[in-house]
């Protein structure tokens, strides 16, 4: 059992962690929102179901983009003011989506909402890494994992029930009232720090441009090919040959640069690689049972949007053990952890992999030996 000295943490520093909290929380939410709600909201902005597909897109593409760039931005523009300003716009990008009247329109602010609300998932753990002393900081990285997990969760449920009570609107006026709550836990709680914008001047542009254009492309074409006949299509032929060009010239530029602005040579590191790794292979069960189930679902005529929605969060709830484990990591030896993670797996496939992924990202020395028997119990 590790010893856990007790570290006062006041009330300013708990709002300021809540409340990004909470924009981490909003920001995933609205991933998976509108996604029960297509239906309605294609109809109320005269575009069709293929069409409207691209209300998702365009803020994922917003967001893949602004996340690489936030750890950058906020040093240039510090903390305080990059949340500030980011929050503020996001606030306004989602009462335009809520006016929006055409597809144009629609896709235009929803790239722009996601471009502002990515900055607020990375910053919410960079505020409780900051922030807390070192004992709570497990505690920081619970609650980041449940408003990772519990966004995309319930995400289509709030859409499907706002929609049916309210109309599509509402799937983006309910950021407004948290909206208001995390700024004012901003100006409250997040302290002052000068900007440093000389930075701006030595910035890694040509990796930045790679970047943006190589993971949109990517992006667009992974989130469009299903429905355009894959490589049948011009577009995403387009997008395919332009993402292999500009991802690759990405990493390579980062891992050449002195002063990169993602230093990709950190997922060297063995613990930060194996939680990269685990992280990307959860991302494919989170988000894709969510994505994938309300359109399947929404051609039915006798099934609303908060139908939709509940079959979702069903399949998504089922994950959600994952969250106790996750609280659990943070007092428990975290090296024994992964091993009893091994044994957990044969009882239970859901939740030996999610304490062993708890447990890197607690930083604990895994040995080679297990390792070997993980690998092992993973061909189940």
């Amino acid at each position: 059992m590790q010893t856990i000295h007790d570290e006062r943490v006041d009330l300013r520093t708990w709002v300021g962690v809540l409340g990004t909290m909470l924009g981490a929380f909003m920001a995933t939410l609205d991933i998976q929102v509108t996604n029960a709600s297509l239906r309605d909201i294609t109809g109320g902005i005269a575009a069709t179901q293929d069409e409207g597909s691209w209300i998702s897109t365009s803020y994922l593409i917003g967001e893949i983009i602004t996340i690489p760039l936030t750890a950058w931005l906020a040093r240039v523009f510090s903390v305080r003011w990059y949340l500030l300003v980011n929050v503020a716009l996001f606030l306004l990008f989602s009462c335009l989506c809520g006016l929006a009247r055409s597809l144009d329109e629609m896709i235009l602010f929803r790239a722009c909402q996601g471009f502002t609300g990515g900055v607020m998932i990375p910053m919410a753990l960079t505020v409780a890494l900051s922030t807390l002393p070192k004992s709570k900081q497990p505690l920081g990285l619970a609650m980041f994992g449940i408003t990772a997990t519990l966004g995309p969760a319930i995400g289509p449920s709030v859409g499907g029930w706002l929609t049916d009570s309210y109309g599509w609107q509402w799937d983006f006026y309910v950021n407004l009232v948290p909206g208001a709550l995390m700024l004012s836990a901003i100006i409250f709680a997040i302290k002052r720090a000068p900007m440093q914008l000389h930075l701006l001047r030595d910035g890694d542009w040509l990796g930045i441009i790679c970047m943006a254009v190589g993971l949109g492309s990517l992006i667009a074409m992974l989130e469009e090919g299903q429905r355009d006949d894959w490589f049948g299509s011009p577009f995403i032929q387009t997008c395919a040959l332009t993402a292999a060009i500009f991802v690759p010239a990405f990493v390579l530029i980062e891992l050449h640069r002195d002063k990169p602005f993602v230093n990709l040579r950190l997922v060297g590191s063995r613990n930060l690689g194996i939680a990269s790794a685990a992280n990307f292979i959860q991302g494919f069960a989170l988000y894709g049972s969510v994505y994938l189930l309300p359109p399947s679902t929404s051609g039915f005529p006798v099934c609303t949007p908060f139908d939709e929605a509940i079959r979702s969060a069903r399949v998504s709830l089922l994950r959600e053990p994952g969250i106790c484990c996750e609280l659990l990591a943070q007092h428990l030896d975290v090296t024994r952890l992964c091993r009893r993670s091994i044994r957990v797996l044969e009882c239970d496939p859901r939740t030996g992999p999610t304490i062993y992924y708890c447990a890197a990202l607690r930083f604990s020395d895994i040995s080679v030996a297990t390792e070997g028997r993980w690998r092992r119990f993973c061909r189940f």
